[in-house]
């Protein structure tokens, strides 16, 4: 078995998926989702390093080939059902994560049956856009649960006018719950729309692959 760096980034992108659940089992909030936030970027960094270092080092091997697809569906997967659990947006990641689970598990068993041809239905740039929209939108929703605690943290033992007088200008914000409720605000919406964003371009090669691979079930 052949190790270089490329490979061991990809392994180590694996570990951090599993690196997700146990933060938030082991830290309490919002240190487990900021935890999170920082090993998925640095992860997801990974996922361009990687396969940068061994097209510029020729050092790609049959090992990273198979383990970097897997690394990046693991790192989506998993940090989809940790949103799904933990997130105060779970209702609303129901519908996006349910069509990119259903895309990876159904393009999947379409490279299992297709064998070696599946090696000849190349990844599309439409594919690697939707690799990085899902990421992205990953980030962004781990960003909105620490804003998110951050805010409740802030405004804990206040009552409903003073977190009023505060937001509305009356007081003077001393802890920042301004910047905090904005930006729980941006992300939150912006995570939303770029999951729904992901989940579109997961549909789409989905289907870009079926209409691909449809001749090989033919039989033709």
């Amino acid at each position: 078995m052949n190790w270089n760096l490329p490979t061991f980034l990809t392994v180590l992108r694996l570990v951090a998926a599993l690196a997700l659940p146990v933060a938030f089992l082991v830290l309490p909030r919002p240190f487990a989702d900021f935890c999170a936030f920082v090993v998925f970027i640095l992860a997801s960094m990974t996922d361009w390093v990687d396969g940068y270092l061994a097209r510029a080092w020729k050092q790609v091997t049959k090992l990273g080939a198979m383990l970097d697809p897997i690394a990046d569906k693991a790192m989506v997967v998993i940090a989809l059902f940790v949103l799904g659990i933990y997130s105060s947006l779970a209702l609303a990641l129901l519908l996006p994560a349910a069509v990119i689970l259903f895309r990876e598990v159904f393009v999947s068993g379409l490279r299992e049956y297709l064998g070696d041809t599946a090696g000849t239905l190349k990844v599309t740039a439409l594919a690697k856009w939707k690799t990085t929209v899902q990421m992205l939108a990953i980030a962004v929703l781990f960003a909105h649960g620490i804003l998110e605690h951050m805010f409740g943290m802030a405004v804990l033992g206040m009552d409903g006018g003073l977190v009023g007088d505060i937001l509305d200008g009356r007081v003077s914000d001393e802890v920042g719950l301004g910047w905090k409720l904005a930006g729980m605000e941006w992300t939150g919406w912006g995570g939303l729309i770029l999951i729904w964003l992901a989940a579109a371009l997961t549909l789409l090669t989905g289907l870009d692959y079926f209409r691909k691979a449809w001749p090989h079930l033919k039989g033709v």
